[in-house]
C-alpha cells in the first residue's frame, strides 16, 4: 500500500478530503505546507498526502511503472478513494487524470497543475527532469557523507537548492549513503508520462468531475500549440474543464505563486 499522511486543522474532524499528488522525484511532503494553509482556511476539509509508486516511502510497490498503474495504486488506498478533490502537479497531474478515468469521474473536481495532457515525445519542458533522473542513475552511491552527494550533484552543474532537495532521497546504509529510489523505475514513469495522450479526458470529463487546468506562464510544459489546444478542449467540455494561467509562475507553481494557486484550490473545494 502507498505511504501517505493526513493533514487536518487543529481539533478538526474533516468530513471531506483533498488528495495531493506530487511530480517526478517528489513525495507527498512536498505539499505539506500548502495543505496546512488550505485546511486552516477550510477546517471542514482534510488533506491526504501520498508518496506515489517508486517515490518516497512507496518503494516496494511492484512494476509495471506507468501513470495508469500509479492511479490504480490509489484505488487500494481508502484515504485516497474517499477524496472529493484531487490536486496533481506535473506527473501527478497526469496521474490525477488517470484517476478520474479509473473512478469514472466519481470526484467533484481535479486541479491539474502545469501538466500537459498530451504526449511530448521530445521531452520538451521536462529536459531538466530527464537530466536529473540520469544524474541519480550515475550517482547512486555509496557516499561517505550526505555532503559528498551534494557536492557531486553541484559538481555536475546543478544548483545548491536542487542538490539539497535531491539529498532527501538518500538513506544511510552500512556501506554509506545511497540514493534510495530506483532511478530506472522513475525513468520508466517519466517516459510513460511523456508518451501518454489524455486530451480526451479534458475534452470530455467522465462522470460529474470538473477540471481546473492550471498553466504556469513561465513554464515550457505547454507551448503555443498546446495552449491553443487547451482552449479548444475546454470549449468542447461544455464548461466542465476550464483553463487557468498563472502568469508569474514557473513549473513549480505552488512554490512560485502559492497564493494564486491557493485561490484555485479553494474554489475547487468550495464548489465541491
Amino acid at each position: 500500500m502507498l505511504a501517505h499522511s493526513q493533514v487536518t486543522a487543529p481539533g478538526a474532524s474533516p468530513a471531506r478530503w483533498v488528495l495531493f499528488l506530487h511530480g517526478i522525484l517528489g513525495q507527498g511532503n512536498n505539499w505539506r505546507g500548502f495543505a496546512r494553509r488550505l485546511v486552516e482556511q477550510r477546517p471542514s476539509w482534510g488533506a491526504v498526502l501520498v508518496d506515489l509508486r517508486a517515490h518516497g516511502r512507496s518503494l516496494d510497490v511492484p512494476p509495471p511503472d506507468t501513470g495508469r498503474e500509479a492511479a490504480r495504486d490509489l484505488l487500494a488506498l481508502p484515504a485516497a478513494v474517499r477524496a472529493d478533490v484531487v490536486v496533481g502537479h506535473s506527473f501527478g497531474g497526469k496521474v490525477a487524470l488517470h484517476l478520474i478515468d479509473e473512478r469514472d469521474g466519481a470526484l467533484s473536481h481535479a486541479v491539474v497543475v502545469d501538466s500537459n495532457p498530451g504526449p511530448r515525445p521530445t521531452g520538451r519542458g521536462s529536459e531538466s527532469t530527464r537530466e536529473v533522473v540520469e544524474l541519480l542513475r550515475e550517482l547512486s552511491g555509496p557516499f561517505t557523507a550526505r555532503a559528498d552527494f551534494i557536492d557531486a550533484v553541484r559538481a555536475r552543474g546543478q544548483s545548491p537548492r536542487l542538490a539539497d532537495w535531491l539529498a532527501m532521497n538518500l538513506e544511510a546504509t552500512e556501506a554509506g549513503f545511497r540514493v534510495r529510489v530506483d532511478a530506472d523505475r522513475v525513468r520508466a514513469l517519466l517516459e510513460d508520462h511523456l508518451a501518454t495522450d489524455l486530451w480526451h479526458l479534458v475534452e470530455h470529463p467522465p462522470g460529474k468531475v470538473g477540471l481546473s487546468m492550471v498553466v504556469a506562464g513561465r513554464s515550457t510544459v505547454f507551448d503555443g500549440d498546446d495552449r491553443a489546444r487547451l482552449l479548444d478542449a475546454c470549449a468542447l467540455s461544455g464548461g466542465r474543464s476550464r483553463p487557468i494561467t498563472i502568469d508569474d509562475a514557473g513549473h513549480w507553481v505552488h512554490v512560485d505563486a502559492p497564493d494564486a494557486l491557493m485561490s484555485v484550490v479553494r474554489d475547487a473545494v468550495d464548489g465541491a
